[in-house]
């Protein structure tokens, strides 16, 4: 099969006894030539809550991605913070292009692993719709809030969005998503609660998460002067990682060896996460979804890896996101946000209508919440300084 499939595609070669038609297949007859047996194709889609037209051309879960990328919510993550706010430059992340990098890793592991690329990338683009400006620290403040109405968790909020708060479609509330990627990010929001591992699309997804964050928040933090390579070098994972590097290249400067470095970081975490998966997958014998469902987790990292990990991650943790400058702007933020909020639950009848409907069904607290939530950093920032200079 891997044989047949490498003259498949390879550019100008048409296989013997393939015509026009073979040329020209549909999306189910693609996946059966190169999905695993243990993927999850999208001819065993459950469909979606509210039945459509198959699409002559497009999968359901090609659709999915394409709905995330078009929805408002989505745009939004442009603005919005992953680990340091506008305030501190543009070169550092925002919670969108953390979401296309983590995309872009789980999308080369499913081409690897011969899974759904299209349900692995619908699912990596939909993992922070959820989030609420300020990144993590709103997310806390807003949990606070709602401590006493079920809280808040940007996972259960994403799944909010795409079945009831985003607008796009006369027939039904939010973007009626097929049931495989509401039930993925289902998963993130209620962790250990499930009876059986997902599948392996979307523990992809979750290992690309990581490999992410660690390599880009690291990058931040030293184009932001918020770590140093030395003090990044007290951990084994990043001392190793500049080995590689210095084994390839000499006479770097700083700027493009600290390029290198992370994107050794990036290539060996994904190297290493595709063997350990890959290993597993033989070791426990997997031959199908059900066999995937009913085994350990799959897609992790080798446990030399997780413990590199471990280390690093407890360094970026006490001295990047415990950073004062951080936490300087995390104050401000976390004081803007909460006198929005505040004010606007003193008036929630003056909520645009849709979430004045919330208000009536689930209070006014998570009419708020999920009013608040879509703001972006700058939207409300904006107006709190002005007022502070106002009354200042």
């Amino acid at each position: 099969m891997i044989e047949w499939c490498n003259r498949l595609y390879r550019p100008g070669h048409v296989p013997e006894n393939m015509g026009a038609r073979r040329l020209m297949m549909n999306y189910v007859e693609r996946e059966r030539l190169i999905l695993a047996p243990y993927a999850l194709a999208s001819a065993a889609s459950a469909g979606r809550t509210h039945p459509e037209p198959a699409h002559p051309w497009r999968s359901p879960f090609q659709r999915d991605r394409d709905r995330i990328i078009h929805s408002a919510a989505y745009r939004r993550l442009a603005h919005k913070t992953q680990v340091f706010t506008g305030d501190l430059g543009d070169y550092h992340r925002t919670r969108l292009t953390h979401t296309l990098e983590v995309a872009s890793v789980a999308r080369t592991l499913a081409r690897a692993l011969a899974l759904n690329e299209d349900l692995v990338e619908a699912l990596a683009l939909a993992h922070d719709v959820g989030h609420p400006p300020f990144g993590h620290a709103g997310e806390e403040l807003l949990n606070e809030r709602l401590r006493h109405v079920g809280g808040f968790n940007h996972n259960a909020q994403a799944l909010r969005i795409f079945t009831r708060l985003e607008e796009r479609y006369p027939e039904f509330p939010g973007l009626n998503l097929s049931h495989e990627v509401l039930a993925g990010q289902r998963r993130r929001a209620e962790k250990g609660a499930a009876a059986e591992q997902p599948p392996l699309e979307v523990q992809v997804v979750d290992a690309a998460d990581s490999v992410a964050y660690d390599a880009h928040d690291a990058d931040d933090a030293l184009v932001l002067g918020m770590i140093t390579p030395a003090e990044l070098s007290q951990t084994e994972k990043w001392r190793r990682a500049t080995a590689r590097v210095a084994q390839r290249y000499t006479n770097l400067s700083a700027d493009a060896h600290r390029r290198c470095v992370i994107h050794e970081l990036l290539d060996w975490q994904a190297s290493d996460l595709h063997a350990a998966t890959t290993a597993r997958i033989a070791e426990q014998g997997i031959k199908s979804l059900t066999d995937v469902q009913q085994a350990p987790l799959l897609a992790a990292p080798s446990r030399e890896m997780a413990e590199l990990k471990r280390e690093f991650q407890a360094l970026l943790f006490r001295q990047v996101y415990r950073h004062p400058r951080v936490l300087t702007h995390r104050t401000e933020a976390i004081a803007a946000l909460d006198e929005l909020y505040q004010r606007h639950l003193l008036a929630a009848d003056d909520l645009p209508l849709p979430y004045r409907e919330i208000a009536q069904e689930a209070g006014p607290e998570r009419a708020v919440a999920d009013y608040l939530s879509s703001f972006t950093d700058r939207a409300v920032l904006a107006p709190w300084r002005r007022a502070q200079r106002e009354s200042g």
